[in-house]
């Protein structure tokens, strides 16, 4: 699983609903609780800060920026399950994978707890493959219904078995695929069947295009495998171009150029003819973008396209965003994603304990940024804003509503 960060400034670009790289999708879904939200007429994938200032999301944000506790967070990265049909040799959630997942009924439960909660927006993520859980059909209809949004991040090989759900009750949809050919996919993807899944997940992304609502992404990460010596023994640097080719093919709404991150979820260095070798591709693509297909390059990869890159230094000691998003799995309740499976961020157990207790005894101050978090983390800059926040509560300008996830 990876992650990036972008500030409220940044090169923005017209194209009503692109949010977040785990955030698409422009609809909300129609429910009697809960009117539509707006889009604002210019945002950027990663524009997360400015988030903040949304009316539905700001009074929470100043309670927060206080040091005031809420009854439950706004966002949550869900994993239903950790069980995985990939075998991915360089998975960074490799520690957690495999280890159990939500008792059928107790995920139902959640679901009804957050609905009741005031839960605003759901990522499906992991851990392991989200759509593996048999109760996630349940989830999202439960979700939906109540006028959260959801979103989905995926490797695509079960998308077909969910494709009526998908299609209409999620507001984005992002399929990790880091390739652009069955020869590639299967060297940094294998599936435990043994069976090459590349074309699978092409022909279910194509079936999805045909009929989403929400918005459909191809997510590509830069990997590199080298040996002992250094030498690179494997790569899918060289289908940059042929990939984003592809997503256009398909459908896709977006193609997501990412930088690979080490153990330590920092951006792991490449040499200049790398980095080189990937630019010359990207600056064909962005000649193909338009209204219906975009070119997204995080800001990981702009780090490393720039210079080397460096420990993402951070001088305040508690993480406010971790009061409005939280990462929930089947092991524990985490402060984040960047910390899934770590005792020392571990707050509590939404298997044992209901939602709302869970939240109200949570210790989020656990986590120390300027010690535990070098890496680069994507809330940074939120959380910057909301020491603003803070210091000056009515120096912002309200928006209407237009992206619950932060």
């Amino acid at each position: 699983m990876n992650f990036q960060s972008k500030g409220v400034a940044g090169n923005l670009f017209k194209f009503p609903g692109l949010q977040d790289a785990d955030v698409l999708g422009d609809r909300a879904p129609a429910s009697p609780a809960r009117t539509p939200v707006a889009t604002s007429p210019v945002q950027t994938k990663l524009e997360r800060a400015a988030k903040l200032y949304q009316e539905s999301i700001y009074p929470s944000a100043v309670k927060v920026a206080r040091g005031e506790r809420l009854r439950a967070p706004l966002v949550v990265d869900l994993d239903p399950t950790s069980f995985c049909d990939l075998a991915c040799p360089e998975c960074i959630s490799t520690g957690v994978l495999n280890q159990g997942q939500f008792p059928r009924r107790r995920l139902e439960q959640l679901a009804e707890e957050m609905a009741s909660a005031g839960v605003q927006a759901v990522i499906l993520i992991g851990g392991g493959e989200p759509l593996m859980h048999k109760a996630v059909g349940r989830v999202m209809e439960i979700l939906h219904s109540a006028g959260i949004r959801i979103g989905l991040v995926t490797n695509g090989t079960l998308i077909d078995r969910h494709l009526d759900d998908l299609a209409a009750r999620l507001s984005w949809i992002r399929v990790s695929v880091d390739a652009a050919t069955p020869e590639t996919y299967d060297q940094f993807r294998p599936s435990r069947s043994g069976a090459n899944q590349f074309p699978k997940i092409v022909a279910n992304m194509r079936r999805l295009a045909r009929c989403k609502e929400g918005k459909l992404g191809y997510s590509f990460l830069l990997m590199q495998r080298r040996d002992d010596s250094g030498r690179v023994t494997g790569s899918n640097y060289h289908e940059v171009l042929q990939a984003g080719l592809l997503a256009r093919s398909i459908g896709c709404d977006y193609f997501e150029i990412k930088a690979m991150m080490n153990d330590d979820h920092k951006v792991a260095e490449q040499t200049e003819a790398d980095v080189a070798l990937v630019s010359r591709q990207l600056e064909t693509l962005r000649t193909l973008e338009s209204e219906h297909f975009r070119l997204l390059e995080s800001s990981t990869w702009r780090e490393l396209s720039r210079t080397a890159p460096e420990a993402q230094v951070k001088d305040y000691r508690t993480c406010r965003i971790a009061e409005l998003r939280t990462t929930i799995t089947p092991s524990g309740v985490y402060i984040c994603a960047y910390h899934r499976g770590d005792p020392g961020a571990r707050l509590g157990d939404a298997i044992a304990t209901s939602l709302t207790k869970m939240w109200s005894e949570a210790k989020v101050e656990a986590v120390n940024p300027a010690t535990d978090c070098q890496f680069h983390c994507a809330r940074h800059e939120s959380n910057l804003e909301l020491d603003r926040i803070g210091i000056s509560p009515d120096a912002g300008v309200v928006q209407a509503d237009y992206d619950p996830f932060l």
